[in-house]
């Protein structure tokens, strides 16, 4: 599994662990007692990662602690609209020749890290390490598209990765270029991002401790030394930062043994302590001055994300004052207890997030198990030819995706909301997108909405008879095992989806498994139902999810011809050229039947109405990306 950098959508989860509403570990009074100063937000997922950006580690939890400890050159408001944080930085066009387009990111003197070291340009060069194949191939780290390199990254593949030529540091130190071989539409949000790199070259030396600003000045020189060396081939010592990078942040215990190095933070907040699968406590960072200033009004001291199961528990402390803000999804009776609690605002409306489902047809080449994990022969395997594809398109006509909105999906939403309640049915746009009608129009996703669901399911059979005759409602004839996360509404979708399966004669494995997003490149599983959540607005957005090397493409699918289709994305368009090429590729997607969207996910936030200024977001982080500005 990977997941792409600053274009990425994450792997989402859906609802939480198996708690009960005092898993906090946190009383009702003393969350009062702190109210002024200290918000508890639910989370329905535990956090894995300090670092959201390996393969393993791509989960919205772990990317909404690292948004509260990291600011870079730009996020995304509630529009949602790309806002620049000047605070942070500039960044310009430089050069836009036809065959050299330049970019200059300059970070503002003055910032530093929460252990007091300067942030200078040498934090935006490990960017470059993590998306850029060429640089991880010279420098003798691997090659991400065929192995496991160094810095385990999911940031490989996309606009970056096939256009960068090259990247400098000025001599003052504070700027980095950024030269490609053409204009790149999606630039403004395809720079470098900073990170703490001195804390890597001391965790590499061993160091178990902050160490003083001429140290650590020190271990950042020596990153600038390693980086130009794997320039020239030599990436020897890299290789140890590498290991740090993609291992030493996995943890979720925190506590005073903890190596403060992993906690060093530019972001509003630094993290303290964490339970695994109970919460993470962070506080106040007193040397933030990256990002825009927390409120002068009663400014938040502390951010502590709860872990509590979704549904009656997550309303229930809500109503109890153990948390403060609820961002989950509801079922019917959940979303009318939020409603009837008293001092709770909720809001309504939805996110650019989307459930689908994906159909394996075979390995994912760039998985870190792909040396060795037995190859992919199930029945939708590319190598059974049509027999497979009947099989898939068989298996997709008989998704009752109506069923599983209506029965799943459609509670959730205010009865102001309920138009927003339908199937998605294009895997390039959201309903309310232009385009959206052309592409739907003419993809051949009319295969899946022709008729009524028993028609559908009738032709699946008729489909699956065609390779096994003696195959029948029931039969059980063909063996589906589906990967999921066993959560209330997840295990409801696959059981909808089930007992609609059998009736063409597929037999759907119906246990979830908590760890699902480090499966999603095991070959064991025939299908994948799970969620995108998109982090930034772009031209090629979804390219990653179904390009033959996509970092997003757990599943196997190759084809030349839609490779060629999204390649051309990287490339200014006009808005009907974008939509012809995305109507193009969801034909070829369409055609092979790889997978299928379900739905746009309802936004549900409920919270304290004495915290003021929460404002969700479609895009993650949907509830905290505008954190510097809540206060009670």
């Amino acid at each position: 599994m990977k997941a792409k950098r600053t274009l990425r959508s994450v792997a989402l989860i859906a609802a939480g662990l198996l708690a009960t509403s005092t898993a906090t570990g946190l009383a009702a009074n003393s969350a009062n007692a702190a109210a002024k100063s200290t918000v508890i937000i639910n989370e329905t997922s535990a956090m894995t990662s300090l670092n959201s950006g390996t393969p393993d580690t791509n989960l919205v939890t772990n990317s909404d602690i690292g948004y509260l400890t990291g600011a870079g050159f730009w996020y995304y408001n509630d529009g949602p609209t790309l806002v620049r944080n000047k605070t942070f930085g500039n960044f310009a066009i430089v050069k836009n020749a036809p065959n050299d387009f330049e970019v200059a990111y300059s970070v503002n003197h003055g910032l530093v890290w929460s252990d007091g070291t300067p942030i200078t340009g040498a934090d935006l060069l490990l960017s470059h390490i993590l998306s850029s194949s060429d640089y991880s191939k010279k420098a003798g780290l691997g090659d991400p598209t065929s192995d496991t390199p160094s810095f385990n990254s999911g940031g490989y593949g996309g606009p970056y990765d096939s256009h960068i030529l090259g990247v400098s540091l000025s001599n003052d130190g504070y700027t980095v270029t950024l030269k490609y071989d053409s204009f790149q539409p999606d630039w403004q949000i395809m720079g470098p991002g900073p990170s703490p790199v001195h804390a890597l070259e001391l965790m590499a030396d061993g160091k178990s401790g902050l160490q003083s600003l001429s140290v650590n000045n020190a271990a950042k020189a020596q990153f600038v030394t390693d980086f130009n060396n794997g320039l020239k081939g030599n990436g020897s010592r890299l290789k140890k930062l590498g290991d740090v990078w993609s291992n030493d942040y996995n943890i979720q215990d925190i506590n005073s043994k903890t190596n403060p190095l992993l906690l060093i933070s530019n972001g509003g907040f630094i993290v303290s302590s964490a339970v695994a699968n109970t919460s993470v406590t962070l506080v106040r960072n007193p040397k933030y001055n990256s990002g825009p200033a927390l409120t002068k009004t009663n400014p938040l001291t502390k951010v502590i994300f709860s872990f509590v199961t979704d549904g009656a528990p997550a309303a229930q402390a809500l109503g109890n004052g153990e948390i403060d803000v609820y961002d989950g999804q509801p079922d019917t009776a959940t979303f009318q207890q939020l409603k009837g609690l008293k001092s709770v605002k909720v809001e309504t409306g939805t996110t650019m997030t989307y459930e689908h489902v994906d159909l394996r047809t075979g390995n994912n080449p760039g998985s870190e198990e792909s040396a060795t994990e037995a190859k992919y022969d199930g029945p939708f395997a590319d190598s059974h030819g049509q027999k497979a594809q009947d099989l898939r398109k068989a298996f997709l006509l008989a998704l009752p995706r109506q069923s599983v909105v209506n029965k799943m999906v459609a509670q959730a939403y205010d009865p102001s909301n309920q138009a927003d309640a339908t199937v998605m049915n294009s895997n390039f746009l959201l309903p309310a997108q232009p385009g959206y009608g052309t592409v739907t129009a003419g993809s051949g996703v009319s295969d899946y909405t022709d008729g009524t669901q028993a028609q559908r399911t009738a032709a699946a059979l008729k489909l699956v008879q065609k390779w096994y005759p003696s195959a029948s409602a029931g039969s059980n004839t063909v063996s589906i095992k589906m990967l999921f996360k066993n959560n209330a509404r997840r295990i409801g979708e696959n059981l909808l989806i089930a007992a609609e399966e059998a009736k063409a004669g597929f037999k759907v494995s119906n246990v979830g498994n908590a760890k699902w997003s480090t499966l999603l490149d095991d070959p064991s599983y025939d299908v994948a139902m799970f969620a995108w959540a998109p982090s930034a607005v772009s031209q090629t957005g979804n390219n990653a999810n179904y390009q033959s090397d996509g970092s997003n493409n757990h599943y196997g699918w190759n084809n030349a011809a839609l490779d060629k289709i999204l390649k051309a994305l990287e490339a200014p368009l006009s808005a009907s050229q974008i939509t012809a090429k995305y109507l193009a590729a969801d034909k070829i997607i369409m055609d092979q039947a790889w997978t299928l969207p379900l739905y746009q996910w309802p936004s549900v936030a409920a919270y304290n109405s004495k915290l003021k200024n929460v404002k969700p977001s479609p895009l993650v982080p949907n509830m905290v990306w505008n954190y510097w500005e809540w206060h009670f």
